[in-house]
């Protein structure tokens, strides 16, 4: 973590610490790095190639996400079955210029990338107030939240949940051999599209009808918000990961 300066994001401490939860030894980074941020999608992956070669064998990526679903609501948790990486498949990967052995071969496959025997562990245990389901989370660039076109684009490509990180994490794992969980807690729901505007008619703009037809939208929200809400989740993600530690040696 020492060769590029902390995260600049509200919410993310920028620590790793290390020890064990229900006896079982793991190192917690407190926070991350983000393309938005200015980071090479290389130094995104630092810690987690960093902590591949201080031998760890599973990784446990967490995020806040905003849900693209109709049912999938804030507080839910969405345990990752597999991600589209919209910047990767751009040529932003963590994976991009000279390979270095150390950590993976040339051409990774990503297929399973997220491994089925750790959601199926993460969807038994989960607690009950989470709501949690398996889904595809989109990743993307940032920093500016998806716009309501962009974000019917996603749904179209089969996500469920969308946010700005944890895809080239997910990678970067899979190169060096880990075994990946994922899991979004959901904290907004992603904008919608409206449809286009028509003008007023006359006895609309009068009698304030067209205003009670078309109704209120939905105030979008920001990053405090978002913080807020995935505090008020964390409590039940934090339950999980505790639960899960222990097990994840023997699976």
């Amino acid at each position: 973590m020492g060769l590029t300066p902390p995260p600049s994001v509200q919410g993310h401490a920028g620590r790793l610490l290390v020890g064990t939860l229900g006896g079982c030894p793991c190192a917690v980074l407190q926070g991350r790095f983000h393309l938005y941020e200015g980071y090479s999608p290389a130094q995104v992956a630092l810690p987690v190639r960093t902590l591949a070669l201080l031998g760890a064998h599973t990784v446990v990526l967490t995020n806040a996400a905003g849900s693209l679903r109709v049912g999938l609501e804030p507080g839910q948790l969405l345990v990752l079955r597999d991600h589209i990486d919209v910047p990767g498949m751009a040529g932003k990967s963590p994976m991009a210029g000279p390979n270095d052995p150390r950590f993976g071969p040339r051409f990774p496959v990503m297929a399973g990338a997220y491994d089925p025997a750790l959601r199926r562990l993460a969807l038994a245990v989960a607690p009950p107030p989470l709501r949690a389901r398996s889904g595809v989370y989109c990743g993307v660039g940032g920093p500016c939240y998806e716009t309501p076109a962009e974000c019917a684009l996603l749904r179209m490509l089969g996500g469920d949940a969308v946010g700005m990180s944890t895809v080239a994490e997910a990678a970067a794992a899979r190169h060096c051999g880990l075994r990946v969980l994922g899991l979004s807690l959901i904290t907004n729901a992603a904008a919608r599209e409206e449809e286009e505007e028509e003008e007023e008619p006359e006895h609309a703009k009068n009698t304030g009808e067209h205003a009670k037809a078309t109704g209120e939208h939905a105030k979008a929200m920001g990053h405090e918000e978002v913080l807020e809400a995935a505090q008020a989740g964390a409590r039940h993600l934090a339950q999980l990961l505790v639960a899960l530690a222990p097990r994840l040696q023997h699976i």
